[in-house]
């Protein structure tokens, strides 16, 4: 067993590891109850979504961490439930702005910049659009498509891979793993696009909310759990991490960015308690203060 082959300081560093992941799961617990009892049912779903992503990336690596054969399992499951939690964050900054209805009220004249990253950062010579109805459409399209297409390629990769056509770190044209991948990761930056060019419009209207740390957690979130992931993988692949008997150079790589990402996401927990907390007050008061402009053009 994974057990009986580690050593006194290998038990004592999956103990650790697993007691993070466990404490994680305590505080979203506890974090997931004062949300459904203080916050309004309309925003309550939203964020429990969001704050879980921390948790349960933390609990999938802790599976792969100690059943290695399930890692496929465990990254596909992550991987759907974040896609997910992509598209729950551009809803809850929507949300946090009263609803459509009063975005719209608020930038009635306004215009999206969408030379923004990180598919268009560099591209300044871009129109900014209107915003509209139909524009705000297309911008929850592009996170929606990667909720629903995600777990449909993820489905059709682990269908492959029980067949044996699909081997995750074969990366040769002719394999599936490389399209798949590819296109995965097209759809990815185009719902961190969409995501980019909303909190751009509205941080300012928000920032009494904590809206800018609330979108650094969720862009750690990003980065450590595809980024850092993905560069491990080809470090472990291009047999740049060297192979430690028992385990392949591929093994050790995914061991080491799943213990990463335990500890990492342990950390994104407790942070994002504390900044979820914090404002939940001035909610009510930006709503009603929304209203104003509305009833100073009535008032002449």
């Amino acid at each position: 067993s994974l057990s009986a082959g580690l050593d006194l300081p290998g038990r004592f560093l999956f103990a650790t590891l697993t007691l993070m992941t466990l404490i994680a799961i305590l505080v979203f617990i506890e974090e997931a109850v004062y949300i459904y009892r203080k916050i309004p049912s309309s925003k309550r779903s939203i964020i429990i979504w969001i704050n879980a992503a921390a948790p349960v990336i933390s609990t999938t690596s802790c599976i792969g961490m100690w059943v290695p054969r399930s890692t496929m399992f465990t990254d596909f499951t992550a991987g759907i439930f974040f896609a997910i939690v992509i598209h729950k964050f551009l809803m809850m900054m929507i949300k946090e702005c009263g609803g459509q209805k009063m975005l719209l009220r608020r930038f009635e004249n306004d215009r999206f910049t969408i030379s923004t990253g990180p598919c268009c950062c560099c591209c300044l010579c871009l129109p900014r659009v209107p915003i509209t109805r139909q524009t705000l459409f297309w911008l929850k399209l592009g996170t929606f498509q990667f909720a629903v297409f995600r777990p449909v390629l993820i489905f059709l990769s682990i269908v492959l891979w029980t067949n044996g056509n699909y081997i995750l770190y074969n990366l040769s044209p002719k394999g599936p793993a490389l399209w798949i991948s590819c296109f995965i990761g097209a759809l990815t930056l185009f719902a961190l696009w969409a995501v980019g060019i909303m909190f751009r419009k509205v941080r300012i209207l928000l920032k009494c909310k904590n809206i800018i740390p609330k979108f650094a957690l969720y862009q750690f979130i990003v980065i450590l759990n595809q980024l850092q992931t993905s560069i491990i993988n080809i470090f472990a692949t291009q047999k740049i991490i060297p192979c430690a008997p028992p385990l392949s150079s591929t093994a050790r790589g995914s061991y080491i960015a799943q213990q990463l990402l335990i500890m990492e996401m342990f950390l994104i927990t407790v942070i994002s308690r504390v900044v979820y907390r914090r404002k939940y007050h001035d909610l009510e008061p930006l709503e009603s203060a929304a209203e104003e402009p509305g009833d100073e053009k009535q008032t002449p």
